[in-house]
């Protein structure tokens, strides 16, 4: 049975990563690089050390990823202070079912721990939380494993116990190089084909992992 549950955030729990998408492309082109959907999908959650050599690979040397990365930034954060954050469906419900059956619950994001806890507090579900392992807590991020490791030794459990829920396809592989249950609910894009045997269960909301909880 699975004793503890592990969320990512963008794009998991908050719908910010069609914002991380946007801006990036935005930024990138500000400075001259034609970024497109499909280069911002191939490094979702994928730290810098393996962020900026896949994308310089593209677009060259020249490209700035430090200074274009602060841009994205910039914009992205004046987005959700114009405009607020927006909650993934069934946040609130398996939250309140985790609690309910006394799992524990973690963070695990490539976002850093200032921003992570800003963004969970607004949107009001940051106590729920029983340890965070942020991007800048780590040596390697997604889609090295060290993240889940860490998550798991934070929780107290081993983790063949642990449930990991993901939604992209760097992070789901960071859960399962792991040894986690790894549970995809796709954002922006579904599992390929190379992806679903790693998945133990991919479903469209956050609720229904309470039903995945339910049948184990």
């Amino acid at each position: 049975m699975t004793k503890a549950v592990i969320f990512d955030m963008d794009g998991l729990m908050l719908d910010t990563e069609k914002l991380l998408a946007k801006y990036w492309m935005q930024s990138a082109r500000e400075h001259g690089f034609p970024m497109e959907l499909e280069h911002v999908l191939g490094i979702r959650s994928l730290s810098a050390i393996y962020a900026k050599p896949r994308l310089q690979g593209i677009f060259g040397e020249s490209f700035n990823y430090e200074e274009i990365r602060a841009r994205r930034r910039q914009l992205t954060a004046e987005h959700l202070e114009k405009y607020g954050i927006e909650k993934k469906q069934g946040l609130d419900e398996l939250l309140q079912y985790l609690k309910e059956t006394s799992r524990k619950i973690a963070v695990a994001t490539a976002t850093d721990r200032e921003r992570t806890e800003k963004y969970l507090k607004q949107v009001g579900v940051y106590h729920y939380f029983d340890t965070f392992v942020c991007g800048d807590m780590v040596t390697k991020g997604k889609p090295d494993p060290e993240i889940y490791l860490t998550a798991c030794q934070e929780v107290g459990f081993p983790p063949s116990e642990c449930m990991a829920l993901e939604d992209s396809p760097n992070g789901i592989r960071s859960a399962y190089s792991a040894g986690c249950k790894a549970v995809m609910i796709p954002d922006l894009s579904q599992p390929e084909e190379e992806l679903k045997p790693i998945l133990y269960a991919c479903v469209p909301t956050l609720a229904d992992v309470i039903n995945i909880l339910k049948g184990e």
